[in-house]
């Protein structure tokens, strides 16, 4: 489904998971780019503002949000040290979570250069290599999954670095939407 740009700038959300995406991928640009990876509960704002009073009104959550909204809550820095998969294989989400988010940047190759790839690396000198493309470009990428399933992602490239430049699709990053969906396996 394509973007609709609204009259200020940045896409229209269609969904609550969409408006959450693009809120993460919003708070995550303010932050610059060169930022680790954050890993985001997300929780519907009207059962938050029920049963927590007190963290909904400290996140600023005082009624203006409609009800079928999600509030983004980040979460504990991740480990640098440790591999995402491994990280996430670590996760086990309370009820009350609905889903979760992460943003994570990365360098992107496009799909032409992908020929001229050299064949026995290791993932070390993969990355390398990588870094070391002319056409290379680095992403931010939020991704996001509920517990029934339903995805949504948000790519921004750090050269069309715009509100108006984010790409939004639920198929945009499998891999990671997997790696999620799998944090609410019991």
């Amino acid at each position: 489904m394509p973007n609709v740009s609204s009259p200020s700038g940045p896409p229209m959300a269609s969904s609550p998971l969409t408006v959450a995406v693009l809120e993460i991928d919003e708070y995550a640009s303010g932050l610059g780019w060169d930022q680790p990876a954050r890993l985001f509960a997300l929780v519907d704002t009207a059962k938050l503002r029920s049963q927590e009073p007190g963290l909904a009104a400290q996140l600023g959550l005082d009624g203006g949000e409609p009800a079928a909204s999600l509030t983004p809550v980040e979460q504990d820095e991740i480990p640098s040290t440790t591999p995402l998969d491994e990280f996430l294989a670590t996760i086990a989400w309370p009820d009350a979570v609905a889903g979760c988010a992460m943003t994570v940047e990365r360098l992107m190759l496009p799909p032409s250069a992908e020929a001229s790839v050299p064949e026995g690396m290791d993932e070390a000198q993969l990355t390398d290599w990588v870094a070391k493309h002319p056409d290379r470009q680095e992403v931010r990428m939020t991704v996001a999954v509920l517990r029934d399933g339903t995805r949504e992602s948000a790519l921004r490239l750090r050269a069309k670095d715009s509100p108006n430049e984010v790409l939004t699709g639920s198929e945009l990053v499998p891999g990671l939407a997997e790696a999620l969906s799998v944090t609410f396996e019991a």
